[in-house]
């Protein structure tokens, strides 16, 4: 059944732009107070005023940076200290770099997993026992890179097949404790997100050719807004994906 999130707190990381940003308005305009976290600090604040006005809802600012697990411990404190706890992590903050294996530096390969794995799991794990108390739930971007072979950017789809992995272990360990844990695929979404030629996904896509952050931030806000029952996992893929791909 779904519940309003009046009275809810929600920590979306990488909420400074795309989809990270349209979810915190996304689950500002279900009543949840939202934490934005993320490196740009301007664009965060930007975001906050915007939202405070838009849905009268408190906001907290973080700058973090998901790779340190310190900036992930003082992201957890700072939310506790101004709300008293929370009730949603959306695990949003990722990235990709390089293409391909045989080119890819260990640069590249080491910051995307720092933020697509490492980053997620400090989040996670710091989060639970938050989560577990009020019966709330944890929210995963994964991708449909996730989910089907890839013949380029090897590494940023094994993260994904990771990221859901990782959650849906996550959701066997804690589903009996009321802990709702879904799994978000999009599959190409028009945001600043870099494809592997350096451009935007919002340059290479024309709106119709790949799904808009707003309809990633609804599927997420659907899922935070059940209770008593965890949605699994949602894909998101324009209406010609399959017949593009396969």
């Amino acid at each position: 059944m779904p519940t309003s999130l009046d009275g809810q707190t929600a920590i979306i990381t990488g909420a400074s732009s795309g989809i990270g940003a349209a979810t915190c308005r996304a689950l500002a305009a279900e009543g949840a107070a939202v934490v934005l976290a993320a490196r740009s600090e301007d664009r965060l604040r930007k975001l906050a005023d915007e939202i405070e006005a838009d849905h009268a809802v408190d906001t907290l600012v973080v700058p973090t940076d998901i790779r340190e697990e310190s900036a992930v411990d003082d992201l957890i404190e700072a939310t506790i200290a101004e709300f008293g706890g929370f009730d949603i992590l959306v695990n949003n903050a990722g990235l990709a770099r390089g293409s391909d294996v045989e080119t890819m530096s260990t640069d590249e390969y080491e910051t995307m997993q720092e933020t697509n794995i490492d980053g997620m799991l400090y989040a996670t794990r710091a989060a639970i026992p938050h989560v577990r108390e009020r019966e709330g739930h944890l929210i995963f971007l994964g991708s449909f890179a996730g989910q089907y072979p890839r013949s380029y950017n090897a590494v940023y789809a094994a993260s994904k097949w990771w990221t859901r992995g990782f959650a849906k272990s996550v959701a066997a360990q804690v589903g009996d404790d009321g802990v709702g844990v879904t799994v978000v695929n999009p599959g190409a979404v028009r945001t600043d997100f870099e494809a592997t030629d350096g451009r935007t996904f919002e340059e290479v896509f024309e709106e119709g050719e790949a799904s808009e952050p707003d309809e990633v931030a609804d599927a997420i806000a659907f899922a935070a807004t059940r209770e008593g029952s965890s949605v699994s996992e949602i894909d998101i893929n324009n209406r010609g994906k399959f017949a593009d791909d396969f």
